[in-house]
């Protein structure tokens, strides 16, 4: 079966988001713990405004995460103060999913896990460059010529592609025709695992 390649990007990106974890000290904001720490600073580049609820409740979303994964006997770390927790990279990740303790306390945990507001995770990503995104830009234009006419242009910064019916037949097709552009075979062979 063919899977759509936007969405294994998309699942790819929350979960090395989750797993790994990013953002830096900006030195203004207080770290977030799961103990309740101080939370009374405003989110990183929010300036304060009524955007950052959407971060201040994902923070919120994950310190209730973390609290959860710790009363299940995962010793896991603060989220920082945009919500990202760094459970470590490459070897360290891929042993701590296969780790049964953590596995069963992340099904429990589940009811804690919220979306990462789109500010976050757009924080979270690097600039594309001029012609990263004009290739996102053709890319989106060939999907609306070949049968996903709702697919939407990406953002100035070549991000927020936004909502679309992936399960149409013409996006499907779309998909199949303009993955070459952005690198995916039209063809892919079969997954090994």
């Amino acid at each position: 079966m063919r899977t759509n390649w936007v969405v294994l990007a998309a699942a790819a990106s929350v979960m090395a988001f989750t797993l790994t974890g990013c953002g830096g000290d900006d030195g203004g904001a207080s770290v977030p713990t799961a103990g309740g720490g101080d939370t009374s600073a405003s989110a990183p580049g929010t300036g304060g405004q009524s955007g950052g609820d959407d971060v201040a409740a994902y923070v919120a979303a994950q310190r209730a995460y973390v609290k959860c994964l710790r009363e299940n006997g995962v010793d896991a770390p603060d989220p920082d103060a945009r919500g990202n927790i760094d459970f470590g990279g490459g070897d360290q990740a891929r042993a701590m999913k296969k780790d049964q303790k953590f596995r069963t306390a992340t099904e429990k945990c589940a009811e804690y896990q919220a979306a990462v507001p789109e500010s976050v995770e757009k924080g979270n990503q690097p600039k594309l460059s001029a012609e990263q995104i004009k290739v996102k830009r053709e890319y989106a234009e060939c999907m609306r010529e070949n049968g996903a006419a709702d697919f939407p242009d990406p953002g100035p910064d070549g991000l927020g592609q936004g909502e679309w019916d992936q399960t149409s037949a013409g996006g499907k097709r779309a998909a199949r025709i303009c993955g070459p552009i952005v690198g995916v075979p039209e063809n892919p062979g079969k997954g090994k695992g």
